[in-house]
């Protein structure tokens, strides 16, 4: 939902992806998305007529899943309902839906970093029961192991993982040619290239981050505070917003600052990938899901100068990748009225290796090893990107805690609190969620 919120999203660390992709069973007839199409979804209605509300946001990684399942498994007496949304909407009514004993949605598209807090306060509906009785028929050992401990908490699975998202590098190939560039490995080196950029005049802002102030941003001070090898929390539980690694992941960002759009606390990913689209960036990064859409020449007259790596480290030494990894996937609201073998096959067939198959190269299915360098224009970028990211923290104060910083970490990066100050008060207003 991915996702922020978005998308600052734990998972554990994916185990290396294969190259090797899997065989279609026979995809039947597309849908209107040419990355969705047509599976078997066979189930038992029980409640006569009736109608499913579906709630996921709109993306060209999430539409593929969602057009299928909608597609898919209606039918005469079942009618599968999804209204477009953005992802901040999502968050708001996925809110408000799990906040009754009565709820609006029947199905979910959730993610990661709010598993262990939705987990952990009963909001969805443990799957595992249900993931055992038809693991054989939808093939769901095919789907990456890594995955579905990310969706889980204390030993239950709260949602079928549907595909990941990883920050990927986009960057301008003949811009980077003309200059002789090399593709940037650290933040030192974005910049470096920027100044490049900068010097002969092309833009005045080469580098482009989704550092929203309402969501986005903290993402991004978690990615950077991953790279270093550390996170909001501890394992334990301990709060970490004071710390060497806080303070460099930063300055780090504030680094970077002028090198970007003044207005880079408005901006979201789709902002970001306009930037791109328009030629006023050069460099970007972003979830791997926003990828797929610079590839296509209705989006850019720029399409074809668009080349994608792995996502850079903070610094030289940094152990890791300035990234977060997102896993999407499918839950069943605790407080839903309809069946949950129904609902848990529509989703399930929502992830089917047909569908998945189907999905890329807008999506990053979560089935083993099939996205490669061959049928993604960003396949190699997002499976280097994945292998050097920090295995998560999993926590379910993590998310409130990412909630109540953001401000501060705005005014951070405006240069109206110092890092100092900000750490502070980051560092108390943690604690307090933490008891």
């Amino acid at each position: 939902m991915g996702h922020t919120q978005h998308r600052a999203l734990p998972v554990l660390a994916l185990a290396a992806v294969g190259i090797v992709a899997l065989t279609s069973c026979g995809a039947g007839s597309r849908t209107d998305n040419e990355n969705s199409t047509t599976v078997s979804c066979d189930y038992t209605a029980l409640e006569g007529e009736t109608t499913v509300n579906v709630l996921a946001y709109n993306s060209s990684a999430i539409d593929p899943f969602t057009d299928t399942m909608v597609s898919s498994c209606s039918n005469d007496d079942v009618t599968l309902k999804h209204d477009p949304i953005d992802f901040g909407g999502q968050v708001t009514k996925t809110t408000a839906t799990l906040a009754g004993e009565t709820g609006t949605y029947d199905i979910i598209e959730t993610y990661g970093f709010v598993i262990p807090g939705f987990g952990e306060e009963e909001k969805l509906v443990p799957l595992n029961d249900l993931w055992d009785k038809y693991a054989d028929d939808y093939g769901l050992g095919d789907i990456s192991e890594s995955m579905v401990e990310g969706m889980s908490y204390d030993g239950d699975i709260y949602a079928i993982p549907m595909q990941a998202q990883m920050f990927v590098m986009a960057y301008r190939t003949d811009i980077f040619e003309d200059l002789g560039l090399e593709v940037p490995t650290t933040f030192d080196e974005m910049i470096e290239a920027a100044e490049a950029i900068k010097a002969e005049g092309l833009m005045d802002y080469p580098i482009a981050l989704p550092w929203l102030a309402t969501a986005d941003v903290s993402t991004g001070f978690q990615g950077a505070m991953n790279s270093l090898g550390a996170d909001f929390v501890t394992a334990e539980g301990d709060v970490t917003l004071d710390t060497p690694e806080a303070q460099q992941a930063l300055e780090a960002m504030i680094a970077l600052k002028p090198y970007m759009d003044p207005q880079v606390t408005t901006f979201d990913q789709p902002k970001v990938q306009q930037q791109m689209f328009n030629g006023t960036a050069a460099m970007s990064i972003m979830f791997s899901g926003r990828m797929f859409d610079l590839t296509l020449e209705a989006n850019s007259k720029l399409f074809e100068n668009f080349g994608f790596a792995g996502a850079p480290k903070v610094s030289a030494d940094a152990e890791y990748s300035y990234n977060r990894l997102s896993i999407d996937g499918w839950s069943i609201p605790f407080n839903t009225k309809l069946d949950h073998d129904m609902l848990f096959v529509m989703m399930a067939s929502a992830v089917s290796e047909d569908a998945s198959k189907a999905s890329v190269p807008a999506a990053y299915p979560a089935r083993e090893g099939m996205v490669t360098d061959e049928n993604s224009p960003y396949g190699a970028a997002a499976n280097d990107s994945i292998a050097s990211a920090m295995p998560p923290i999993v926590s379910p104060i993590v998310a409130d805690i990412t909630n109540e910083i953001r401000p501060i970490l705005v005014s951070v990066l405006n240069g109206q609190v110092t890092v100092e100050d900000g750490m502070a008060q980051m560092q108390a207003a943690g604690e307090k969620i933490a008891g």
